[in-house]
Formats: structure tokens, C-alpha cells, sequence
């Protein structure tokens, strides 16, 4: 080394930060959802002048942009409505294979798990300079698709250059002319002898 150059790691310094962040969502989940419920109500900032009530988090319910499935950041994913009303799920799943991908309806739920294979599997007695892929198991997810506004039985999901598309339509109205036939019933009147 020449002269009193100082060398900083920022690879390890990341993966320490990302290990803090996985220790502290592990042990946020062990407080229950109690606290959670208090913390989405109250912010990080209340009761620490964070300006307005509610805190940051107050208007989420309103955010178009609001992450609905925020405990779900593994894998990437978006998820969105078109126009035409229909469901969009994009999973980026790049090293799993087709075969290793589950993916089915369960009432109101779409549920979506997939297994690494052994190509994805990271190579024993390796010391890594940077690590951002880190490839794993996705568990069992569930997103809500309800089965009376969409059509999950023509659901459409394709699997291309990494990137799982699942395209869930919504359900068809039969536009009827007659509409519907309410029958009209004569009741007598009271104190009267029915019929």
C-alpha cells in the first residue's frame, strides 16, 4: 500500500446494512400485529415532532403508488390493473426454471411459490468480493384476485427471459336486454280470508 491510503469495503458494508434490515423486519414480526397496526397508525416519527399527525405513513391508504404486498419484496414483482380492467402480476425470476414454478387459485387467492434449482445454488468455499444475487426459495405468497370480479380460469401466465407475466382477465357480464322478471303477488288484505 502506498502511503496512508484508507480502503473501505462498501460490498460488506451493504450486506451488513441488508442483514440489520432482515434482523430488524425478523424481530418487527415478532412483535406481533399489534405493533404493527400502531406503527402503520402512529409513523416512526410520532411522539418525535414528526409534523403532522399520523406520521409518513398516514396517507397510504390514498397512494395510488401504495404497496399492497409490501411483505412480499422477494422476488421483484409489479403488480398492476390495465385499462381494459384486467390483473397484471410481472414476478422477475431470473435463475428459476419453468418446471420449478407453482402457481394456482385458491378461492379468492392466486398463490405463487418456486424453487432454486441446483444451477442457482451458490458455490461452497467461494469468497465473494460483491454479492447481489442471492437466489432463494420463494414460499408460499398469496395474492388477492377475487373469483367474482376476475376470471381465473382464463388466466394467461407466460415465462420469458426471466420474467414471469400472469395476466388474470376480468369476468364478462352478460349484457342482457330482458333483464330480470320480478313476479308480482296478490296479497289479501287484513282481517280478509286468503284464497
Amino acid at each position: 500500500m502506498k502511503g496512508n491510503r484508507m480502503y473501505v469495503d462498501i460490498g460488506t458494508m451493504l450486506d451488513e446494512i441488508f442483514e440489520a434490515a432482515k434482523d430488524f423486519s425478523e424481530k418487527m414480526k415478532e412483535l406481533g400485529p399489534e405493533f404493527g397496526e400502531q406503527f402503520r397508525r402512529d409513523g416512526p416519527g410520532a411522539g418525535m415532532g414528526a409534523g403532522r399527525s399520523g406520521g409518513p405513513w398516514a396517507d397510504m391508504a390514498q397512494d395510488e403508488n401504495a404497496d399492497y404486498y409490501p411483505s412480499y419484496s422477494y422476488p421483484p414483482m409489479n403488480n398492476y390493473l390495465t385499462p381494459e380492467r384486467s390483473l397484471v402480476f410481472e414476478f422477475a425470476l431470473a435463475g428459476f426454471d419453468e418446471k420449478d414454478i407453482s402457481l394456482s387459485f385458491q378461492g379468492d387467492y392466486m398463490v405463487f411459490a418456486a424453487k432454486i434449482g441446483e444451477s442457482g445454488q451458490g458455490v461452497e468455499g467461494v469468497r465473494y468480493f460483491k454479492r447481489r444475487l442471492k437466489l432463494k426459495d420463494v414460499e408460499r405468497q398469496k395474492y388477492y384476485v377475487p373469483a367474482d370480479k376476475f376470471a381465473q380460469g382464463e388466466v394467461k401466465a407466460v415465462f420469458r427471459n426471466g420474467i414471469l407475466k400472469v395476466v388474470v382477465p376480468p369476468k364478462q357480464e352478460a349484457a342482457s336486454t330482458e333483464g330480470i322478471r320480478i313476479e308480482i303477488v296478490t296479497e289479501p288484505e287484513e282481517g280478509q280470508p286468503g284464497h
